[in-house]
């Protein structure tokens, strides 16, 4: 078992292996998607209405992740790219304006996705252990693709990256459209599976078997820093 196998929908099952990536110096990035301190920050538990309560647990696996798995994962991938000279990118969700009338209609619709994220807010900065350092580029979105939003496509361009290694959140929510964006763009484009999570573990399990092998290669962050030079 391993990444040219694992997570295969019914299109791959039997399709040959892929061939191991190609990572070069200057033409590999790192984009970190939307951790940020509105999605990590919890209320005190025993405060909160019994209905809220049962909320709060439905969401203690997400946290529990965060914290133990996948925070530490970018974390690693997050030095090993910076020790090896290669770029690392943010992608964060936040809006220009104060009332967020700037922001796009899927984030303005009512529900869980509906976010008021000024961008200068405590809450719409990228979380302190995965600060960006010196002038490590940071693009700002009100939608989920981190292309569509923003000017990251033409960044990307200009510095000659060809492969985007992903991780973040949400894994079938911003990660998964910024995933297709780069592919349609004709981006090699791998995601760091302990590197990303969902509201739901199954959610994120089923989002890369969706984009495996046709958007992007799955892997674990430590078979992808196998692959990278420096």
């Amino acid at each position: 078992m391993g990444w040219k196998t694992d997570y295969r929908s019914l299109y791959y099952q039997g399709a040959p292996d892929p061939e191991d990536p190609v990572l070069v110096k200057g033409k590999v990035a790192l984009l970190v998607i939307d951790v940020q301190n509105t999605y990590l920050v919890r209320p005190d538990r025993a405060a909160l209405p019994p209905e809220e309560q049962t909320r709060y647990d439905a969401w203690t696996p997400f946290h529990e992740r965060m914290h133990g798995t996948v925070i530490p994962a970018i974390a690693k991938l997050m030095e090993r790219f910076r020790a090896g000279g290669h770029e690392v990118v943010f992608a964060r969700i936040a809006c220009q304006g104060q009332d967020g009338r700037d922001r796009s209609l899927s984030q303005k619709k009512p529900g869980w996705n509906n976010l008021l994220l000024p961008k200068d807010e405590w809450e719409s900065q990228i979380v302190p252990e995965l600060a960006p350092r010196g002038d490590e580029i940071v693009v700002t979105k009100t939608t989920d693709s981190a292309l569509t939003g923003t000017n990251l496509r033409l960044l990307l361009t200009n510095i000659g990256i060809t492969h985007v290694v992903c991780a973040g959140i949400f894994t079938d929510q911003c990660v998964a459209s910024t995933v297709r964006s780069l592919a349609d763009e004709s981006f090699d484009v791998i995601v760091a599976e302990d590197g990303c999570a969902a509201g739901d573990h199954a959610l994120h399990v089923q989002e890369l078997i969706i984009m495996n092998m046709i958007y992007c290669q799955v892997m674990s962050s430590a078979e992808l820093l196998g692959y990278l030079p420096g």
